[in-house]
């Protein structure tokens, strides 16, 4: 039964995951579909060059809700139907699966950024915290969102690992799943990557700045 249960809980969250968002929320708010314009990145910064800032707020909340969401129910409430920390590790890797690849948009997501921070604040709020200062600093600082994104990813295992005994009980399979979702991640900017070491990737504010 256990089985069953854990089972149920990792398709859940892969098929809350692949909820793509940007898309969803463009057509309710009548703006083009960001798959086709930008980066094509199904995903909160390429809904913020439609020129719409709620859009790309909401965009941004409902991806970190469905990471935040399934991991934090797991963790609080798995014990009483014998899920463990690697349900709550699977969980995790589901809903940002769901979201690079959903089933529902031919396997074709976003990058999973924001559905990762939702996944770190569900495992515990201080780590949600530690990556997002992370991101804020590296982003403030060198103006790069992919950057960022990279170096955040990169951080959240180590401080996993780093606040073992001092803020939580750090568990192989959690710790394992936030290197998979970092080397993913890595992956999904390769194409990034290759512009920041070319020195063309484009930076924060650039465009309002051509604007202007």
């Amino acid at each position: 039964m256990d089985y069953i249960y854990a089972v149920a809980a990792v398709l859940a969250a892969y098929l809350l995951g692949s909820l793509a968002f940007a898309v969803l929320v463009s057509r309710v708010m009548g703006l083009k579909d960001p798959r086709t314009f930008g980066s094509k990145n199904p995903g909160a910064t390429n809904v913020l060059r439609s020129g719409s800032k709620p859009a790309a707020i909401v965009t941004l909340l409902l991806d970190a809700l469905k990471g935040f969401v399934p991991v934090l129910v797991v963790r609080l409430y798995g014990d009483s139907i014998g899920l463990g920390d690697g349900t709550v590790a699977l969980v995790a890797l589901a809903a940002f699966l769901g979201h690079l690849y959903p089933v529902y948009f031919r396997f074709q997501g976003g990058k999973g950024v924001a559905t990762f921070i939702g996944v770190v604040f569900g495992i515990h709020w201080a780590l949600g915290v530690a990556t997002g200062l992370t991101w804020i600093i590296i982003a403030f600082f060198f103006r790069y969102s992919s950057l960022a994104s990279l170096v955040a990813a990169i951080f959240a295992p180590v401080y996993y690992l780093l606040g073992d005994r001092m803020a939580w009980y750090a568990e192989t399979p959690i710790a394992f799943a936030l290197f998979v979702m970092a080397a993913l991640m890595a992956w999904r900017h390769r194409e990034n990557i290759r512009r920041l070491l070319a020195g063309t990737e484009s930076r924060l504010g650039s465009k309002a700045k051509s604007k202007a």
